[in-house]
């Protein structure tokens, strides 16, 4: 005999079939076809790799304090020294592992706890939807970048995990708001309504019914997350708050800082970290167009307008010619 959970399995599996491998390959493509998100892709990749394989990358040891302080870029340091005589370069390199890191990892922990806190709740509706949307609109209220001062303050071990958390379970709030609000559009659908007829379980039908029609919301709030969970760890670094040990973006903005690096003229002290960290935020701006266009028929239809319109233009400038 087959038992309940089977059953429930095969309706469940019945009410909304998997993609095959095909079509899920076939949006990959799309997805690098796009000239924006495969900008955007290979910025992010480039950042990626340096902070994976940082200890082969680096030039030198970045704590080292054996070169001549202050020296221009130059094919021995190619983003000059430090006022230490440290190569700006090499904790570039060993600094973008960290950052990364706590950009990605918070950025990962918020949009879970966006979805926890939004999707979930407005689905069940009710006395929960009303609790958890309080506690959203509460969040939403406090200022973000004090709430992070005085909780950064109070913590005696400011490291990478505990920057994570921090950041994770305070950033969490505008994306259950944008997914709770998208969610409510869908909890009277067709396809959902369908789905509770087949006895599919609750979670189900978050996880495989409503969630991936709101994947570029998803995305969207994962890469933003990401970014700003990155400039949030800058800026406390910067202020002092964070270990000025540990090599980041952030701290070597904070030795730039108290180096008096403008005052000296070595602008490429305060640059090179302050370029990473906006080319990974325009990496991250470009995947999401990218994403946009494959989730919403309305741009994808744009899209295919404006192209075939360049088409036709193009066409007849031709005949023109001719």
């Amino acid at each position: 005999m087959i038992n309940r959970q089977e059953a429930l399995g095969k309706d469940e599996a019945a009410v909304t079939p998997r993609p095959p491998n095909r079509a899920r390959f076939l949006v990959l493509v799309s997805f690098f076809k796009n000239k924006k998100s495969a900008i955007g892709f290979v910025i992010f990749s480039l950042f990626a790799i340096m902070a994976i394989f940082s200890p082969w990358i680096r030039p030198y040891n970045p704590s080292a304090t054996e070169f001549l302080p202050l020296q221009p870029p130059s094919w021995h340091h190619l983003l000059g020294t430090t006022a230490s005589g440290q190569d700006v370069f090499s904790q570039l390199v060993v600094g973008s592992r960290v950052s990364l890191g706590i950009g990605v990892g918070a950025g990962v922990l918020a949009t879970v706890l966006a979805i926890l806190m939004g999707m979930v709740p407005a689905y069940l509706g009710g006395r929960t939807d009303a609790i958890f949307n309080t506690i959203t609109n509460i969040m939403l209220v406090i200022p973000g970048l004090p709430l992070l001062i005085v909780i950064t303050a109070y913590i005696h071990q400011s490291g990478t995990w505990s920057l994570i958390f921090v950041l994770g379970l305070t950033g969490w709030a505008w994306g259950a708001r944008v997914l709770r609000s998208q969610t409510l559009t869908y909890v009277r659908r067709d396809f959902v309504v369908a789905a509770k007829l087949a006895g599919a379980s609750h979670w189900y039908i978050v996880m495989h019914e409503i969630l991936p029609n709101m994947l570029s919301l998803v995305v969207a709030n994962l890469m933003f997350g990401t970014l700003g969970a990155l400039l949030a760890t800058a800026s406390l670094q910067f202020l002092g708050l964070g270990n000025p040990d540990a090599m980041s973006w952030g701290t070597m903005l904070f030795w730039a800082e108290n180096g008096e690096a403008l005052l000296n003229g070595a602008w490429w002290w305060i640059v090179a970290p302050g370029a990473a960290v906006a080319l990974v935020g325009a990496s991250m701006a470009l995947m999401n167009f990218g994403v946009d266009e494959l989730s919403n028929p309305r741009l994808r239809q744009a899209l295919q307008y404006s192209k075939a319109m360049a088409k036709a233009q193009a066409s007849g400038a031709g005949r023109k010619r001719a």
